[in-house]
């Protein structure tokens, strides 16, 4: 009787023993389950790979186009011709019935004005500030000219994987933590960006540019309609191209503005004009 209750008590030791192994060995399993199968993460998204490669074949751009600009100093609509190359150089041509009206052009640091019914040549430093001034777009060249090229606020943003991805309306929209402090979303529609908005570190929304009217140019399709909003400043801009040409060879005198014979010549930031009696530069 003694041995049998040794075997009995034994066989039960034995089973504890097994259930406890059998535990341990099913934890791992869960465990090495989880690590085979972690978080899903959002994968490369082949639109916005397909933006990035235009970084390659937009260079440029020359358009006759509607300019319609409304915010709290009122409403301007007016005809311009627009040139635009990167990485910052622009130049708006303002239209009148009688000709051209206004001239600016700016190149990285520098813009230039010229009104041709003054003779007034007005030189200063390129900025956000003035270009809202006189072209009513307030960023810099660079942000400027990529804005009119339908091209991401910078390259690099495209390169992280985004960080969520929504509807909203007939768009996907992809999130992007970017370089500085803010975010960016970028909206796709039929493969083509529809919007980019740009948000601040407190995930206000600072601006957002929408693309519409998208057409085939020949090297790809391109934007014909482009609306932005500008949230600081309380003001919408919109551009209709009417006859875009893309990477065409643009000299750098285009974005050059030289005072002629009897040319007022105004340093922004200076009240003070001075007539230039000497001839072209």
């Amino acid at each position: 009787m003694p041995n049998n209750t040794r075997s009995i008590s034994g066989m039960r030791h034995a089973t504890h023993i097994l259930a406890v192994v059998l535990v341990t060995i099913g934890m791992a399993g869960c465990a090495a389950r989880q690590a085979a199968n972690p978080s899903p993460t959002l994968a490369p998204d082949k639109a916005a790979s397909s933006l990035a490669g235009r970084e390659r074949l937009l260079t440029s751009l020359q358009t006759p186009a509607i300019m319609d600009y409304s915010g709290p100093s009122g409403h301007l609509k007016a005809r311009e011709q627009l040139i635009v190359r990167r990485p910052a150089s622009l130049r708006v041509d303002a239209m009148s019935p009688l000709g051209v009206a206004l001239i600016v052009a700016a190149d990285d640091a520098q813009i230039a004005v010229f009104n041709p019914s003054s003779n007034t040549l007005m030189r200063g430093a390129a900025s956000a500030a003035t270009l809202a001034r006189f072209t009513q777009i307030p960023m810099a060249p660079a942000q400027a000219v990529r804005l009119l090229l339908g091209l991401a606020p910078d390259n690099s943003i495209l390169a992280a994987t985004p960080s969520s991805s929504r509807t909203e309306g007939e768009m996907r929209v992809l999130s992007y933590a970017g370089a500085g402090a803010g975010d960016y979303e970028f909206g796709f529609s039929s493969g083509q960006l529809a919007l980019v908005r740009a948000r601040d570190a407190a995930g206000q929304v600072t601006y957002e540019v929408y693309y519409s009217d998208y057409r085939d140019i020949g090297p790809m399709k391109f934007p014909f309609e482009i609306e932005a909003r500008f949230f600081a400043n309380a003001t919408a801009i919109k551009f209709h191209y009417l006859n875009p040409l893309i990477d065409r060879q643009i000299p750098d005198s285009t974005f050059v503005l030289s005072p002629g014979p009897g040319t007022r010549l105004i340093e922004l930031g200076f009240a003070a004009p001075s007539t230039l009696r000497a001839g072209p530069g």
